[in-house]
């Protein structure tokens, strides 16, 4: 990698918004360079390319920053447009559609799950039963029209934007619904979203950067330690 078109990413392994960028990077054939953040202990170059927010995803191209894991994934595709497949549909309006979609699933779905774990008992249920609710939106809504007759993807034959987004949100759903004892996916109720998503995890590159699941479970534990003990969580 030249120092010319040099790109870096700053991340945590377990942000899905770092993953998501991760994905975008390698679909698209980008050399780039990773380097893993420590939550606690921020490091200078991360301080100092994103000194507003203070937080990855950060990608720095030619020693410039791009922040917001929405924002970098727009830069990957307008510089590197010519790169690899496209991550956004051409038509203008599917365009503004997968974008809707992509936004529903991070603020409805990922808050959700969010929800979950930072409650007990009834409440935690009620979000796991919402979840699965605003899945269903998405099975009625949005993939019946999204998806393409024999396209195994909504971006074609190869992950694209509303792809990476569900599956950096619920690719890990089996160990999710291990740790919070409840399912998540029901294959009867969303025949589409289940099996959309189960070959989202089966991508080559989806399954290469997958963590192991011993790590993803000791980290939903003593993030789930934390959401409980702090009293904004109650």
């Amino acid at each position: 990698m030249t120092e010319e078109n040099k790109v870096v990413l700053y991340g945590l392994w377990a942000s899905p918004f770092v993953k998501r960028v991760e994905l975008a990077l390698k679909i698209k054939g980008i050399p780039f360079e990773y380097v893993e953040e420590d939550f606690l202990n921020k490091s200078p170059e991360l301080l100092k390319f994103n000194p507003v927010y203070k937080k990855v995803p950060v990608l720095v191209h030619n020693g410039r920053s791009i922040c917001e894991s929405a924002i970098i994934f727009e830069y990957i595709e307008e510089v590197w447009n010519d790169n690899g497949p496209s991550l956004l549909p051409q038509d203008p309006y599917k365009r503004s559609q997968v974008r809707f979609w992509a936004d529903f699933v991070q603020n409805q779905l990922f808050d959700g799950l969010l929800l979950a774990m930072k409650t007990e008992g009834e409440a935690q249920e009620k979000a796991i039963k919402e979840v699965k609710e605003k899945l269903k939106v998405v099975e009625e809504q949005g993939l019946k029209s999204l998806l393409g007759e024999g396209s195994p993807f909504v971006n074609g034959d190869e992950l694209g934007y509303l792809d990476i987004g569900m599956l950096t949100i619920l690719g890990r759903y089996k160990i999710y619904e291990e740790f919070f004892g409840m399912k998540i996916m029901e294959e009867e109720e969303i025949p589409i979203v289940f099996s959309w998503l189960n070959r989202l995890i089966e991508h080559p590159i989806a399954k290469e950067g997958a963590p192991p699941k011993e790590k993803v479970l000791g980290l939903l534990h003593i993030t789930r330690q934390r959401f409980l003990q702090s009293p904004v969580a109650t």
